[in-house]
């Protein structure tokens, strides 16, 4: 399976702050876009999840910050599969703009079908091969 293309991201003005950078609230917003584009690239996005009754709500997030971006920059979000328990998964991700690493984050996801946990490898084989897939250089 060919590679997953890097999301790209144009800094809007009102997602800066009065100091002119990007506010650090919207960084877990790129992580979405992020996230869903590259579900999207797989054949397996939200869309369809939700459409066969599942629910994916985000357990935990983190972000650590190293640099500032600004209004009008092209910001590059890399993610790929971090790591799974049985119930959920751990996706990791990259933004870099002008070959700084603007920040580095996770965010992990539960899977519910009728209000019960989905055992993910088993409910999303298919997608989870991919997932691994991506992880070979």
């Amino acid at each position: 399976m060919e590679k997953v293309k890097p999301y790209t991201h144009k800094v809007q003005y009102y997602e800066t702050d009065k100091m002119s950078i990007v506010h650090h609230s919207n960084y877990i917003r790129f992580f979405e876009e992020a996230r869903t584009y590259w579900l999207d690239q797989l054949g397996y996005g939200f869309d369809r999840m939700e459409a066969e009754g599942i629910v994916s709500p985000v357990t935990s997030v983190t972000c650590n910050f190293r640099h500032t971006c600004g209004y009008c920059d092209d910001l590059q979000v890399d993610i790929r599969f971090d790591s799974m328990t049985t119930f959920k998964v751990t996706f990791a991700y990259k933004i870099t703009c002008k070959d700084k690493i603007i920040c580095t984050g996770t965010s992990t996801h539960a899977f519910f079908e009728n209000d019960k946990p989905v055992v993910f490898a088993e409910r999303f084989k298919e997608l989870y091969e991919r997932m691994l897939e991506q992880l070979k250089d």
